[in-house]
C-alpha cells in the first residue's frame, strides 16, 4: 500500500529573504523516526521554473510515501490539470503560508482557495493548513518602493477563518524545531495515514464495492432452469491482511524492541511472535532451554536480545488499559535492529515473501557481509529445533502451511492468554492482540473511548451509583491527563461538551478538574470553536487561570519587538 500527500504554498517570508530556509515537508522526513530510504528528484514543467519536487519514502516500515510539494502557486494558473490531478490523486493535502507575508496569504485566500474547494468537492480527503513563522510586529516600511504589507501579519483568526472554509485541520508552526515538526505537524499528520491506510485495508476496499455493487440497478435476468445443485463459494481469508494490520496500528501490543541507545522504538505482541518462532518462545518463556534443546537457537536469543527485568506501562491512550505492561528487549545487532520494522512484517504477513524481505534489507544495509549475517539470524528465527533451514525452506508451501496454522498452538490454553471468557461453568482463555485483529466487535470492546465513559456516568448518576460514577470520573481524568499536546489540538472531542454535561450530571469533581484543564492548555482550547461555548462565569476563570499567563504573553512579545526593532531596516534603500 502506499499514501499519496499533496503539498502546496512557501512557508518563506519572501524571495527576498533567507531561501536557504529549509521547507516543512522536507524536514518532517528527515526528523521523523518512521520515515527512512528518502528519495528526492526533481519534475519540472520547463526548464527554470519547477513545478513541485517528488519526494519517497518508506514509512511504518514497509508503506510507501510519496510527497508532491509545490512551492508556488503559479502551477495552478499555467497548468491546472496537473494541479487538479495532484489533488484528486492525494490522499493527504497540506497548504502552507508564512505568518509574516500577508500578501501571498491573500493572493491565496482570494485565488487558490476557491480553486481547491472546486477540486475538493469531488473527493473527500483531509486537509492540514500550516501557518508558519513567529509573528514579526514590526511597523510597515513606509518606502513607496516596497510592498505595502509585506511585513504585516496574518492572525491566528485569519487562519482559523481558512480553515473552517476548507473543513481543515490549522496548526500553528512558531519554527521548524524538533517539537513542532515531530509532535505536532508529524503527529497529524501520521494520524491521517493511519486513517487512509485503514481505508485502504482489503477488507474495506472489499466492502465498499459490495456496497456499491448493491445500490446499483440491475436490469431483470431470465434465469435458467437448475440442472445440478448449485456450488457455494466461501469468502476468501483476510487472515493475513487483519495480523498486519494489527502490527501497523500495534494496538494491544505487549512487547517492545529497543537499540541499545533506546533511540526508537518498535512495538510487537508476544502471542503472533511465539506463534512463528521457537526462540520467542524460549525469550519470553513459553519454553524452556531443555523444551528446545538446540543450541543455535538458544546462542542466538542470548547474542541478539536482552529483555529487561522490569516493565514499563504505556500510558498512551491508544485503547490499551494503563495496567498492561510492555515487555522491554534490547537488540543487540545495530544492522538487525535498523532492518526489525522489516522482518516484522515479514512475519506479520505469513513468514513467506522471502524475496521481497531480502530485497528491503539489502536497501537498508547497503553490506553484503551484514545483509548475509542479518539473514543468516532471520532464518534462526523461524527455524524448527533441530533442523536447518534453508533459503528453500523459507520459500516453501510447508512453511506457509505451518504460518496458517501456527496460532492453534495457543488455542484455549493459558499460555499468554489475557482474556478469560465465563460460558456458564466453563472458561475460555484467549489473548486480546488476536481478537481485536480478527473482529471489529471485540476491538470495539477493548477500546473503551472517553465517550463510552460519559455515557456510563450519566447512567450512574442517574441511579445513583456513586462508586461507579468515581470510577468512569477518574478514567475520564486519567485519559485526558496522558493525551499529548498535538493530540488534544488535532482530536474532534469537544472537552467543553464534556464539562457541560458534567455540570448537568452533578459531577462536581470532574467538571471542575475539566475547567481547569482547558485553562492549563490555553492556547490550545482558544483556538476551538468549543472556546466560543463557554458561559462567561467560566470564560471569566479561564482566563483569570489561564497558562501561560497574559503578563509572561506581553513581557514575550515586548522582548520579540525589542529583537526585530534592531534588524528592521528598509530591504530596497
Amino acid at each position: 500500500m502506499s499514501v499519496n500527500i499533496a503539498a502546496f504554498g512557501n512557508e518563506t517570508d519572501g524571495p527576498s529573504e533567507d531561501n536557504q530556509q529549509p521547507s516543512l515537508i522536507w524536514s518532517y522526513l528527515r526528523r521523523s523516526a518512521l520515515i527512512s530510504e528518502i528519495d528526492c528528484s526533481l519534475s519540472a514543467s520547463h526548464v527554470g521554473n519547477p513545478a513541485f519536487t517528488e519526494y519517497q519514502a518508506s514509512v511504518f516500515g514497509n508503506v510507501r510515501l510519496v510527497v508532491r510539494d509545490c512551492p508556488v502557486w503559479d502551477i495552478f494558473d499555467s497548468d491546472w490539470y496537473t494541479s487538479r490531478s495532484l489533488i484528486g490523486g492525494a490522499d493527504i493535502v497540506v497548504i502552507k503560508y508564512s505568518v509574516n507575508d500577508k500578501t501571498s496569504f491573500q493572493e491565496l485566500k482570494d485565488n487558490y482557495i476557491p480553486m481547491i474547494k472546486k477540486t475538493l468537492n469531488h473527493c473527500s480527503v483531509p486537509v492540514i493548513i500550516s501557518a508558519i513563522g513567529a509573528r514579526k510586529n514590526g511597523v510597515p516600511c513606509t518606502c513607496p518602493l516596497c510592498t505595502l504589507d509585506r511585513r504585516s501579519c496574518v492572525t491566528t483568526a485569519e487562519g482559523v477563518q481558512l480553515a473552517k472554509e476548507l473543513g481543515a485541520t490549522y496548526l500553528e508552526l512558531h519554527t521548524l524545531n524538533d517539537f513542532y515538526i515531530q509532535k505536532c505537524f508529524g503527529g497529524v499528520l501520521e494520524y491521517f495515514m493511519i486513517q487512509s491506510l485503514n481505508q485502504k485495508s482489503p477488507e474495506k476496499m472489499k466492502r465498499r464495492k459490495k456496497t456499491q455493487k448493491c445500490h446499483r440497478v440491475q436490469p431483470p435476468q431470465l434465469e435458467q432452469p437448475a440442472e445440478k445443485m448449485p456450488i457455494l463459494k466461501g469468502e476468501a481469508s483476510h487472515y493475513d491482511a487483519d495480523l498486519h494490520n494489527l502490527l501497523c496500528c500495534c494496538q494491544c501490543a505487549d512487547v517492545a524492541f529497543y537499540p541499545e541507545d533506546f533511540s526508537t522504538v518498535v512495538e510487537a505482541h508476544k502471542v503472533i511472535l511465539c506463534s512463528v518462532s521457537h526462540l520467542f518462545m524460549l525469550l519470553f518463556k513459553v519454553k524452556s532451554p531443555a523444551d528446545i534443546c538446540d543450541t543455535s537457537i538458544m546462542q542466538t536469543a542470548q547474542s541478539l536480545f536482552t529483555v529487561e527485568a522490569e516493565a514499563a506501562f504505556r500510558l498512551a491512550p491508544r485503547g490499551i488499559p494503563p495496567c498492561i505492561p510492555l515487555l522491554r528487549v534490547v537488540v543487540k545487532d545495530s544492522a538487525f535492529c535498523s532492518c526489525l520494522p522489516d522482518i516484522l512484517h515479514f512475519i506479520y504477513s505469513g513468514a513467506f515473501q522471502w524475496e521481497r524481505l531480502e530485497e528491503d534489507i539489502k536497501k537498508k544495509v547497503k553490506d553484503p557481509e551484514k545483509t548475509e549475517n542479518v539473514l543468516g539470524k532471520v532464518k534462526c528465527i523461524l527455524k524448527t529445533p533441530r533442523k536447518l533451514n534453508t533459503t528453500k525452506d523459507c520459500k516453501s508451501q510447508q512453511m506457509k502451511r505451518l504460518y496458517n496454522t501456527s496460532l492453534r498452538l495457543f488455542f484455549n490454553t493459558p499460555v499468554l492468554a489475557d482474556v478469560i471468557f465465563k460460558i456458564q461453568d466453563a472458561t475460555v482463555p484467549a489473548h486480546r492482540a488476536v481478537l481485536v485483529a480478527r473482529c471489529e466487535v471485540m476491538a470495539a470492546m477493548f477500546n473503551a473511548s472517553i465517550l463510552q465513559a460519559m455515557s456510563l456516568l450519566i447512567c450512574a448518576e442517574m441511579y445513583q451509583v456513586m462508586r461507579l460514577q468515581h470510577i468512569c470520573e477518574l478514567y475520564i481524568i486519567t485519559q485526558l491527563q496522558s493525551m499529548p499536546s498535538r493530540e488534544l489540538a488535532s482530536t474532534s472531542l469537544s472537552i467543553v461538551s464534556l464539562l457541560k454535561k458534567a455540570k448537568f450530571h452533578n459531577s462536581d469533581c470532574l467538571s471542575t478538574w475539566l475547567l481547569h484543564f482547558i485553562a492549563t492548555n490555553y492556547l490550545i482550547f482558544s483556538q476551538k470553536p468549543e472556546f466560543q461555548d463557554l458561559s462567561v462565569e467560566e470564560r471569566n476563570f479561564v482566563e483569570m487561570h489561564r497558562w501561560p499567563s497574559n503578563l509572561y504573553l506581553k513581557q514575550l512579545a515586548d522582548y520579540r519587538n525589542y529583537i526585530h526593532s534592531q534588524k528592521c531596516h528598509c530591504i530596497v534603500m
